[in-house]
């Protein structure tokens, strides 16, 4: 059997309507996965799930549209995670959000505590809802989707990268109390990738030029380079690693 097969697992993947998300879903329906697709936009999620059930057979994805700021919509995706597939075997927390463009001498108290939540405590409140069934099991795979934003400073999108900063402690923390019962926690960094959410950097053709000029691979990432990543940190190929960052950014850090 392959190390990155995931035949009988079952993920949810938030922020999984479109880019990382969606491509992360889509590579772990290919390795075997069932599938939980969740964004805010209920027509959004069922457009995937048509598309990944179309490529892999009927049943392989579901929706289930919930909003990241919400604990109760948490608590319903898990809780029909559980009663469509029975349990949940790997949980990707991808969702997030950046209200705020500029330093952080402009950003409000508001946008500021809509990142933490969004960013860090939802994903504490969804992993807290999640890792004890795997921790009865003895077995689970967890993974945060940060940023390479959180490894250093930014004149314009600071707030973000702190928020990027707490999550890779998050997973350091979690990995440490869960490690004992065989649930692993990780990061996935990514750098400049080719998705909406970060429009405003790639679409800027100066930005664009200062973020790759410094990159040994001259480009920005696609999101299927993302998936990549986390059907690794799923799988059986992966099972001694927790508690990391897996930075992947066309080498831009270094």
């Amino acid at each position: 059997m392959s190390l990155f097969d995931l035949s009988g697992k079952v993920a949810i993947v938030t922020g999984s309507s479109r880019g990382i998300g969606r491509a992360i879903a889509e590579q772990m329906a290919v390795q075997g996965a069932k599938v939980v697709i969740s964004s805010r936009k209920a027509e959004a999620c069922q457009e995937v799930v048509d598309a990944i059930n179309a490529k892999h057979g009927a049943g392989t994805a579901i929706a289930v549209p919930a909003n990241i700021s919400s604990k109760e919509d948490l608590q319903r995706l898990v809780d029909e995670t559980n009663r469509t597939f029975g349990k949940i075997d790997v949980l990707v927390c991808n969702a997030a959000s950046n209200p705020y463009y500029g330093p952080m001498s402009g950003v409000t108290d508001e946008q500021f505590r809509k990142v933490l939540d969004n960013n860090v405590i939802s994903n504490h409140w969804l992993i807290q809802m999640v890792a004890p069934q795997m921790i009865e099991r003895k077995d689970g795979s967890i993974i945060i989707v940060s940023s390479i934003g959180g490894l250093r400073g930014s004149p314009t999108i600071g707030v973000y990268n702190v928020s990027k900063a707490a999550d890779f402690q998050l997973a350091r923390n979690l990995a440490v109390e869960f490690g004992p019962h065989n649930v692993r926690v990780n990061c996935i960094a990514p750098g400049l990738i080719r998705t909406d959410f970060a429009r405003a950097l790639w679409e800027d053709p100066e930005r664009y030029k200062l973020s790759t000029q410094g990159a040994p691979l001259r480009r920005i990432g696609e999101p299927v380079e993302i998936a990549g990543a986390a059907v690794f940190l799923a799988s059986s190929a992966s099972t001694f690693m927790t508690g990391q960052a897996m930075v992947v950014d066309g080498g831009v850090t270094i």
